[in-house]
């Protein structure tokens, strides 16, 4: 048997040809790193496409649409990088699972920041979507040591059965149990009112009370219900059905047929009218009737004009009537004034006190209506300024506006209960230490008496000034505000996620899973950023799908 024998090879020759072996592996690693720093970018601009459809409400499908006018861009602006966009992933299935893991790591953040929670209220609201399923919306609201304010969506509950206290509870229990939030730390509930949440005996709020009070007998739980919802509900008192139904009357009229809808905006147009159109009135939104109001007075000759071409003028003779027609002018001005509040507590990121204060003032303002009314001073009621006086009933007008601010206080007595630790939080330097809390007195002194802090509390934020406080020196004071910053005023965030949650689950997209709701609603009322480079770096060999 032969051997083939070894040639010797020098060291330089051992030196070239481990030289020729590295630059051969640097290529291959050097193709590799490219090649994984491609398919990386691909994924993490799927990511962001996905993150964008989700916080803008728009069908997964759109993904394939988006994908067709990128391709489109390429082939015109660099259609030699064409095929770098044909690796970006955007199919609809594609899209469904990368919101589904987006809406997993925003639920991890969360998850993350409930340890530093100080203190956390909640605020609830229910509401059906258009498979008839009952979702229970919980958000929450914490503060750290720093009052840094943390305000997320903390769970989106499927309720398929019944919808009653103890229902909900177990719902709300099973968010608190799946991100791990302490019970001993909740100190507020906000809640739009309803009986299911409020029931003193069997209602959620007995429920969490007790909960609490198993956690740490020491702790009350304080509820408070909705001051948008009170707002709208103290409308109920105003005695004005007798103007608002037939103006609803005249208005489903002229909008509820196409014919009449038509012809009516025709005689706009031929009579140079400023306005176009009369606006339906919505049951549900108060705002609206304000505007109905307005429109139709503004429209009055010529909605009169009309109905007398179209001989309905004998069934509305109220607008012939001076006296309905002072009174609709009383309700226009009366209701814009509303309407003006019911704007004014939207405002978002406003805290529950600068929400209280703008309640506050407008039942001052409702004491100065009354007064100048039954004087016939009608500074701030120009619509009613333009009829003649003997035409108004004044008595009338100064009795509904009295009653509205009664049903006011009523309405508000649980925040009223806030008042004075309200004022100390606002305005803290001026605060009567003597009427103040036994825990603050001392260190309301102690700030009061302070200059530079006072000079503090002009120029920063009231957060950010809370949390300038020495944490030994005002501990007292620092709860407190924490108490009363991390308050939810209103279920409004419920509602204005109720709204995405109408946009995104229609009747043509009512397959759309839970799962993927919850993720829809947490990506589009979230205030965190995904983490794109950390779900990026979990994808190893991501698909490369349309």
């Amino acid at each position: 048997m032969e051997f083939r024998k070894k040639r010797k090879v020098d060291k330089a020759e051992r030196q070239t040809r481990a030289t020729e072996l590295d630059r051969k592996l640097a290529r291959q690693q050097k193709v590799l790193v490219k090649s994984t720093l491609a398919q990386k970018s691909s994924t993490h601009a799927s990511f962001m496409v996905a993150y964008h459809i989700a916080k803008h409400s728009k069908p997964f499908s759109d993904g394939e649409f988006i994908k067709k006018c990128m391709l489109d861009v390429a082939d015109q602006v660099c259609p030699e990088q064409r095929q770098k966009f044909e690796e970006v992933s955007l199919s609809r299935r594609t899209l469904a699972r990368r919101i589904e893991t987006i809406g997993e790591n925003l639920t991890s953040q969360l998850k993350g920041l409930v340890p530093s929670f100080q203190l956390f209220s909640l605020a609830l609201d229910e509401s059906t979507d258009v498979d008839d399923t009952a979702q229970l919306l919980i958000f929450v609201r914490g503060i750290s040591e720093n009052f840094e304010i943390t305000e997320e969506l903390l769970s989106m509950e499927s309720m398929k059965d019944t919808t009653i206290g103890r229902d909900i509870f177990e719902c709300v229990e099973n968010a608190f149990r799946t991100m791990e939030l302490p019970w001993q730390k909740m100190v507020r509930v906000t809640t739009d009112g309803c009986p299911s949440l409020t029931g003193k005996n069997v209602g959620l709020l007995r429920r969490l009370s007790d909960r609490v009070a198993e956690v740490d007998c020491t702790r009350k739980l304080i509820f408070l219900h909705c001051i948008i919802h009170q707002e709208v509900l103290c409308k109920n008192v105003l005695d004005m059905r007798h103007v608002v139904d037939p103006v609803v009357k005249i208005v489903n009229f002229i909008r509820a047929r196409g014919l009449n809808h038509r012809q009516f905006t025709k005689l706009l147009e031929d009579s140079d009218s400023h306005h176009s159109d009369v606006p339906y009135h919505t049951v549900v939104r108060w705002l609206s009737v304000g505007k109905v109001l307005r429109r139709v007075w503004d429209l009055k000759t010529e909605i009169l004009l009309f109905l007398e071409i179209k001989g309905k003028d004998k069934e509305f003779p109220q607008l012939k009537q001076s006296e309905w027609l002072s009174d609709l002018a009383f309700a226009v001005d009366l209701f814009e004034h509303m309407n003006e509040l019911n704007i004014k507590l939207q405002g978002k990121g406003t805290f529950a006190h600068e929400m209280y204060s703008i309640v506050k003032a407008f039942r001052v303002k409702l004491k100065l209506f009354s007064r100048q009314l039954s004087q016939n001073i009608t500074t701030h009621f120009a619509t009613l300024a333009t009829m003649a006086q003997p035409m108004m009933p004044t008595d009338m007008y100064t009795n509904i506006i009295s009653a509205l601010d009664n049903e006011f206080g009523i309405r508000f007595a649980d925040f009223q209960k806030l008042a004075d630790e309200f004022d100390i939080l606002s305005s803290p330097f001026t605060a009567d230490f003597e009427k103040a809390p036994d825990v603050v007195q001392l260190e309301l002194i102690d700030l009061q008496c302070d200059s530079t802090l006072k000079e503090k509390f002009q120029s920063e934020s009231i957060d950010k000034f809370y949390a300038s406080l020495n944490a030994s020196k005002f501990v007292n004071l620092r709860k407190m505000a924490m108490k009363l910053l991390v308050l939810f005023g209103s279920t409004y965030i419920c509602e204005q996620t109720f709204l995405i949650m109408n946009i995104n689950k229609t009747k043509l997209r009512s397959n759309l899973t839970d799962v993927h709701l919850q993720s829809l609603l947490r990506i589009s009322t979230s205030n965190m950023l995904p983490e794109f480079k950390q779900l990026t770096d979990k994808f190893e060999r991501p698909q490369m799908s349309h």
